[in-house]
């Protein structure tokens, strides 16, 4: 998730809008998929979506059998590249891994628009059934990162035409925080600006936050011309819909699902991702395991502990009853146990 939706930013957003309202009023828009014009379909090295758009796609496959398959989503103003490094370790391991640039992301077309919650889950259903299709009898898993996994999050427990064939997801730094865990001038500033300057872009430069400690990580993505650098507003007032609708869906998600959250995340707060876990359906307890990483940051599969990451995912889906091999499922267990202790009556 973009860091322009820190706390300072959204206050500095405020002067910004009233600047805007001695200009004229404007509204933020969505820009959704077309009207259908093909049946989805893989075109060499791209995703025909059922608009006809297509979208960079990038694989990572095993050299013998393949035992299991993920469809990655990549983050907001990230890209499919974002699955370079877990992808190639999985595939050592018998795993193959499809990403796609979501739209208005990456390389394809409407760089930097926001597309609309729907248009995002049903490329994610379309998507999936075509990985599903690929490798019949070879079980399919989603993965989300931040926006990817508030995605899959919204997917999993919408209406049967967006829900993923999936036989299980796994929601890394799940971007949930929305408007219900913001203060009141946080959620005006917001408003004010995205209906005054929708246009407006916005930067992360000057914001005191640490997504990951892979600072070589982080200076390949500075020089990625691929990875957005300057955001809209509208396009963030979007992303913030998103994440207010997957806080709302948790107790209508009972996908099997692993949760991984990193303990120093800078980006999205422990509190609205704990809440979501809380709100999980508890019909769904014994399918959904959560995670907590200590030393974790947002970018929880890029950080320089990743590996530890990565060998969870893989444990998990292999066995996705036993316990996790780093312990990071006993240790969210003894957060939330806490936090629910320490609250107010």
């Amino acid at each position: 998730v973009r860091r322009a939706m820190t706390r300072g930013v959204l206050r500095r957003l405020t002067a910004l809008a009233f600047c805007g309202l001695l200009a004229a009023c404007a509204v933020p828009l969505t820009y959704p998929a077309g009207p259908t014009a093909t049946t989805p379909h893989f075109l060499m090295d791209w995703f025909v979506a059922r608009d006809g758009i297509r979208m960079t796609v990038r694989s990572w496959k095993p050299p013998g059998t393949v035992k299991a398959v993920i469809v990655a989503l990549h983050g907001f103003n990230d890209y499919s590249n974002f699955f370079a490094e877990p992808g190639a370790w999985l595939a050592d391991r018998g795993i193959a891994s499809y990403a796609y640039d979501q739209r208005g992301f990456g390389d394809g077309v409407g760089i930097g628009l926001w597309a609309g919650i729907e248009t995002y889950a049903h490329d994610l259903a379309d998507f999936t059934a075509l990985v599903r299709r690929a490798h019949p009898g070879v079980p399919v898993y989603v993965l989300g990162d931040s926006m990817g996994g508030a995605v899959a999050l919204v997917a999993g427990a919408g209406p049967a035409e967006t829900r993923p064939d999936a036989d299980g997801m796994i929601l890394a730094a799940p971007a949930v925080w929305g408007r219900a865990a913001m203060a009141w001038y946080e959620r005006g500033a917001l408003w004010l600006t995205a209906h005054t300057i929708p246009a407006f872009r916005l930067t992360a430069q000057g914001l005191n936050i640490q997504p990951s400690d892979n600072i070589d990580m982080l200076r390949a993505l500075g020089r990625d011309w691929r990875v957005i650098k300057r955001t809209r507003v509208e396009t963030i007032y979007g992303l913030v819909g998103l994440m207010d609708r997957a806080l709302a869906v948790a107790p209508r998600f009972s996908e099997q699902a692993l949760i991984l959250y990193g303990a120093k995340d800078d980006i999205i707060p422990g509190r609205p991702t704990f809440e979501t876990v809380r709100r999980l359906p508890a019909a769904a307890r014994d399918r959904q395991t959560f995670a907590l990483y200590e030393g974790g940051y947002h970018m929880l599969l890029r950080d320089l502990n990743a590996e530890v990451v990565w060998r969870d995912i893989l444990a998990w889906i292999d066995n996705a009853k036993a316990p996790l091999p780093s312990g990071a499922d006993r240790r969210a267990a003894r957060a939330l146990e806490k936090e629910a202790s320490t609250e107010t009556p």
